[in-house]
């Protein structure tokens, strides 16, 4: 495998910062970043993206694309338990302290 990816961000060739600039006189072009491939790194959205703007720009590009892959059909449920406690604060004054805490099925 290389040892660098690049930018999956739809638009980062069009970003004008001096790192992208590539090419001799008379031909420069505007790049896409290169992203170094470090294995040690957990997988994630910065081993194809050089920043957030890249990795939104494509994300709000093909939302519906990677959606479709796994769409969900029902929601996801976490049983629960919900204790109220009565709880006196600094100034004397009493509040209702709510916790939630995952029920054990």
């Amino acid at each position: 495998m290389s040892e660098y990816v690049w930018c999956h961000g739809p638009t980062c060739h069009e970003n004008r910062t001096q790192d992208r600039i590539r090419g001799s006189k008379g031909s420069k072009v505007l790049r896409t970043r290169k992203i170094q491939v470090n294995p040690n790194w957990q997988r994630g959205m910065y081993s194809y993206f050089c920043s957030n703007q890249c990795y939104n720009e494509f994300a709000n590009k093909y939302v519906e694309q990677v959606i479709a892959i796994a769409p969900r059909r029902e929601p996801l449920e976490t049983p629960v338990e919900v204790e109220k406690e009565e709880c006196e604060g600094w100034n004397g004054n009493t509040y209702i302290q709510t916790r939630i805490r995952e029920r054990e099925v």
